[in-house]
C-alpha cells in the first residue's frame, strides 16, 4: 500500500500517512508491561515497519484506546499512558488514533488531555486523533473547546460503513449540527466524519464525488479505506482531484456549512469561504427518484454577497464563465452533486 501511495501519485497530492488500525498487538502485554506487536503481522516489529515507511518519505500511524481494552478486545492504554506513548515515540510513530471503548465518558475530560501531555513530553511530533466526542450521547454537552485544545482531530459520529446510507447519515448530522462543529475547525484542529469510502464497494461514481466534495467542504481529514492495488480509474481520479483537495487543504482552515435545504428529502447547498477571498460551493441532490433536473442556487441562498461571479466546475475542471444572481446546474438523482469555486466580481 505504501508503495502505491508513491507510484500512483497519491503522495504527490498530499496523502502521506499509512495507518495501522485495531488488532495489531498481542492479547496480553509483555512481562515488562509494554505492548507487544503481533509477530505474524509484524515480523520486524512496528519499529521495523516504521523505518521502511519513513525511508519512502511517508509517515506511519497507529491505533490505541484510552479504555482498559481496545474495541477489538486488545490491551488498552488506561493505566499505561506514559509507557505506551513513549513506546510509540521510540518506534517512530507519527500519528495516534485513540479510541474510547471500555471506558466511561466521565473519564474522558481527564484521560484524553493526559495523553496530550504525554505526547508533548516525548518531543516527537505525533498527530493526535481523539474519539472523545463520538461516545457522548448528549451531543449538546460535548466540550468542543477542550477537545480542540487537546486534539488535532476528533471523531464526532459513529463508525462509517460501506454504504451510501451511512455516508448520507453523516452528511445530514454534520449539516444539522454545523453551528457546534464549524466554529472549532481551524489549522491544527479538525472535525473528522470518518473515512472516505471511495475505492471500496458501496458507492456509485456520483455518490463518491459527493463524499469527496462534502468532506472537502467540512475541512475533514482525508483517510482512504480502500485497497490501492485494486481500484478503478474513476475512483482514483476522484481521490486525486487536486482542485477538490485544494479546497480541503485551504490554509484558512474554516469549515464550510450547509446554507440552504429544500426540506430534508430533496436538495441542499453548502458554502465554504476560502483564503483567497473566493468560495467553494456544493449543490447536492438527495432524493432517489426521477430524472436529472436543473437547479438554481442564488447567491443569496449561498450566503455570498455578489451580483455576479466567475464560476469554475471542480470536477469537470472547466471555467463556466460569469454567472449573474446565482449558479444553475443539472443534478442527477440519488446522491449526486456539483462542486464549484466562486470568485465574486469586483
Amino acid at each position: 500500500m505504501a508503495q502505491h501511495l508513491i507510484t500512483d501519485g497519491y503522495f504527490d497530492v498530499g496523502y502521506e500517512y499509512v495507518n495501522i488500525d485495531d488488532c495489531w498487538m498481542e492479547r496480553q502485554r509483555g512481562p515488562d508491561g509494554l505492548l507487544v506487536p503481533n509477530p505474524e503481522l509484524f515480523p520486524e516489529g512496528v519499529d521495523g515497519l516504521a523505518k521502511k515507511i519513513h525511508a519512502m518519505g511517508l509517515k506511519i500511524g497507529i491505533y490505541e484506546d484510552y479504555g482498559t481494552k481496545t474495541c477489538g478486545g486488545f490491551p488498552g492504554t488506561k493505566g499505561h499512558v506514559d509507557d505506551d506513548v513513549n513506546l510509540f515515540a521510540k518506534w517512530g510513530i507519527d500519528s495516534l488514533k485513540l479510541d474510547g471503548c471500555y471506558d466511561n465518558v466521565t473519564d474522558f475530560p481527564v484521560g484524553y488531555p493526559l495523553v496530550t501531555k504525554a505526547l508533548n513530553a516525548t518531543g516527537r511530533p505525533i498527530l493526535y486523533s481523539c474519539s472523545w466526542p463520538a461516545y457522548i450521547r448528549n451531543k449538546d454537552t460535548i466540550p468542543y473547546g477542550d477537545i480542540a485544545e487537546n486534539c488535532n482531530l476528533w471523531r464526532n459520529y459513529g463508525d462509517i460503513s460501506d454504504s451510501w446510507g451511512s455516508v448520507q447519515a453523516i452528511i445530514n448530522w454534520f449539516g444539522d449540527n454545523h453551528g457546534n462543529l464549524a466554529a472549532y475547525a481551524a489549522p491544527g484542529s479538525w472535525n473528522d466524519p470518518d473515512m472516505l469510502l471511495i475505492g471500496d464497494y458501496g458507492l456509485s461514481e456520483e455518490q463518491s464525488k459527493t463524499q469527496m466534495a462534502l468532506w472537502a467542504m467540512m475541512a475533514a481529514p482525508l483517510y482512504m479505506s480502500n485497497d490501492l492495488r485494486n481500484i478503478r480509474q474513476w475512483q482514483k481520479d476522484i481521490l486525486l482531484n487536486q482542485e477538490v483537495i485544494a479546497v480541503n487543504q485551504d490554509p484558512m482552515g474554516k469549515a464550510g456549512v450547509r446554507v440552504w435545504q429544500q426540506d430534508k428529502k430533496h436538495y441542499e447547498y453548502w458554502t465554504r469561504p476560502l483564503a483567497d477571498g473566493s468560495y467553494a460551493v456544493v449543490m447536492y441532490r438527495r432524493d432517489a427518484g426521477g430524472l436529472p433536473r436543473k437547479y438554481t442556487a442564488t447567491f443569496e441562498q449561498l450566503k455570498i454577497e455578489a451580483g455576479s461571479a466567475h464560476v469554475r466546475d471542480l470536477f469537470l475542471h472547466r471555467d463556466l464563465g460569469v454567472m449573474k444572481g446565482g449558479i444553475t446546474a443539472v443534478l442527477n438523482p440519488s446522491g449526486s452533486c456539483r462542486m464549484f469555486k466562486v470568485t465574486v466580481m469586483k
